[in-house]
């Protein structure tokens, strides 16, 4: 049995995770469980998986969760420090990192530490401080899964091709709701359109990153950390449909993709079980469904988010984690009505030429540039 600890719970991902687990008795144990400010949500999962340990980061909730939690043996935590402890439980096989943005590095970092396998569903860590966490993995001998649909798809394309070297990898995006639109269609768009994903549910903060290109631009950075590649070995499809998750292009031309329906439970149920596969009950792809697979370049000039992934990515450093820093908080700000949907790019680009640039930058000088980037961007946001 797979002892699994679960950062972020009561979100999209950790809801679907738990779903997997409750699919699969005898093979899986919650061991801890985690959520930002979802008590209710986090106390009924408590109560059903009956974890060693919850978190509820929201301190204005932990009474509440303590008090429902009581009559168990549930130990109640509250705090984003305490995600650091919930990260490195000693008898955790796999640690499944769910939460949504930075506030994901620190934990992570911790379970690593910890010599404990990651199943990574929070890509900001990697976009934020990727060398620093991939050379920690490489020295605690720990292995990170992807569980990105995207990602998930290149490393299982990979698998049994350790010594044969890629020459290219395709991520597909779907589009998103306002693929084909121009700059002149986007000045107007609304938060209620952005969120109207066509093909996957997701929250509304990776939601609102897929209908800007952002989220793609992120997984790029996270790709290049991940799989060991250079910019110019990561291009990105638009494929609308959401069936070919991503592909592989080896040096001798042939390519490798991995396909099936847009349902994240797949990519979570190879991670959790990786490297077996185990039998699932999940809807299967019928190609007579989809007679028609199509594809077309990202438009990287309309959606300006991707192209300033791509900046970010060859310019190195601290600039990436510029880029998650001011993506987060000019999301919040359109989801709040606070700007606009082009505005976003022009505060992240803003934020980028105006946030000190740290060629080899520390742990500290992460979180430090995370700060003053939120605190930069906040002060275009207001005016």
């Amino acid at each position: 049995m797979k002892k699994i600890s679960i950062l972020g719970a009561t979100g999209s991902i950790g809801t679907q995770a738990l779903s997997v687990i409750a699919s699969n008795p005898g093979l899986y144990e919650v061991l801890a469980l985690s959520a930002y400010s979802n008590a209710d949500l986090l106390i009924e999962q408590s109560l059903q998986f009956m974890p060693v340990m919850a978190v509820i980061c929201d301190e204005d909730k932990y009474q509440a969760v303590k008090s429902a939690l009581a009559h168990t043996n549930i130990r109640v935590l509250a705090g984003i420090d305490a995600l650091c402890e919930a990260a490195s439980l000693p008898d955790a096989d796999l640690v499944l990192t769910a939460l949504v943005g930075a506030v994901g590095l620190k934990p992570t970092i911790a379970a690593i530490e910890a010599g404990k396998d990651i199943a990574l569903a929070n890509k900001e860590t990697l976009v934020v401080a990727g060398d620093l966490v991939t050379r920690l993995a490489k020295k605690h001998g720990v292995k990170i899964i992807p569980v990105d649909s995207e990602h998930s798809a290149i490393f299982q394309c990979l698998v049994g091709e350790a010594d044969n070297p890629v020459e290219k990898i395709y991520l597909t995006a779907s589009g998103g709701p306002f693929r084909g639109k121009d700059r002149n269609f986007l000045s107007g768009v609304t938060k209620n359109e952005a969120l109207k994903h066509p093909n996957w549910v997701m929250g509304a903060k990776i939601t609102i990153d897929s209908a800007s290109l952002m989220n793609k631009g992120l997984e790029v950075i996270e790709a290049k950390w991940l799989f060991d590649l250079e910019a110019d070995q990561i291009d990105v499809i638009v494929h609308p449909q959401s069936i070919i998750h991503s592909l592989v292009q080896f040096n001798d031309g042939s390519m490798k993709a991995q396909m099936g329906l847009p349902d994240m439970k797949l990519p979570i149920h190879y991670a959790f079980a990786y490297p077996h596969r185990i039998s699932s009950d999940f809807k299967r792809f019928n190609f007579m469904d989809y007679p028609e697979l199509t594809f077309s370049q990202a438009d990287g000039g309309t959606f300006r988010n991707l192209d300033l992934a791509y900046r970010a990515l060859r310019k190195g450093g601290n600039m990436a984690c510029i880029v998650n820093a001011a993506n987060e908080v000019v999301v919040h700000a359109f989801l709040q009505d606070q700007i606009g949907f082009l505005q976003m790019s022009d505060v992240i680009e803003a934020c980028m030429e105006g946030v000190d640039f740290i060629a080899e930058p520390t742990l500290n000088n992460y979180l430090e540039t995370d700060q003053h980037t939120r605190i930069f961007a906040n002060q275009l946001v207001t005016k």
